[in-house]
């Protein structure tokens, strides 16, 4: 079994203890009280289960402080993969979009993400995704335009035959119809032959000893039917009604 590494002197556990207590972050507090422990006397294993951590982490730890006190004991975030475009690309990036294509020689009228990777393949011999390309315009200020999505089949003259088709009817014929569906819904206020109103009151007696108005528009050659009747028996009546007024 290997030597244990002695722990530097010049904390006392009293020091190390009140890092523990002022310490924010919970994992350097426990690391701290695992290296007083082993300042007051404690065995290591016993040091590294008041941690929650094994022996070997323990050594660890104690190196990190012995190196870097007990700021060292906090854990050091991870930079990542590095970024594959560096400020010489983005520079490129950023004044060629600027700049625009030429439709001549590019043959595009605005750069689309697969030209930019070429474009970058060619200057720098550096390949990279799409999402590469839109995250870094996004962080030089540039907007994504996307194109309206069109099926390749799609044929312009049947479009525009399509579209004056329909147009003629509706546009002939809107007002008219309009104009009958909302004399079909106002209902008048005034009683039929009263204040200028030509439509003719018809008055029928019914067998149940009730009688009710029916309405006949002339311009139309209709009758308002009551619903609270069958029709079988409301066209009777109005049958009999229309051949004792000759109309």
């Amino acid at each position: 079994m290997g030597q244990a590494i002695p722990v530097r002197t010049d904390y006392t556990v009293g020091e190390v203890r009140q890092f523990a207590k002022r310490a924010k972050d919970a994992a350097q507090a426990r690391r701290l009280l695992a290296i007083a422990a082993v300042l007051d006397g404690a065995s290591r294993e016993a040091a590294a289960k008041i941690g929650g951590m094994d022996r070997q982490t323990l050594r660890d730890w104690v190196i990190r402080f012995n190196e870097q006190g007990p700021d060292g004991l906090i854990n050091i975030p991870s930079p990542g993969v590095p970024p594959k475009l560096d400020d010489t690309h983005r520079a490129f990036l950023a004044r060629i979009v600027k700049e625009g294509p030429i439709p001549a020689v590019h043959g595009v009228v605005r750069w689309r993400a697969c030209d930019l990777i070429m474009r970058l393949y060619e200057e720098f011999a550096l390949s990279v995704s799409d999402d590469t390309i839109y995250r870094a315009l996004k962080d030089l200020g540039f907007s994504h335009v996307s194109a309206r999505p069109k099926a390749y089949k799609q044929d312009p003259d049947a479009i525009a035959a399509f579209k004056k088709r329909m147009a003629r009817p509706v546009a002939s014929g809107f007002f008219e119809y309009a104009m009958i569906g909302l004399h079909q819904r106002i209902r008048p206020r005034t009683k039929p032959g009263q204040d200028g109103d030509t439509r003719v009151p018809v008055l029928i007696n019914f067998p149940a000893s009730s009688a009710i108005f029916l309405t006949r528009f002339p311009e139309r050659r209709s009758t308002v039917r009551p619903s609270r009747f069958r029709r079988s028996q409301t066209r009777q009546l109005v049958s009999a009604s229309y051949a004792q007024t000759g109309r």
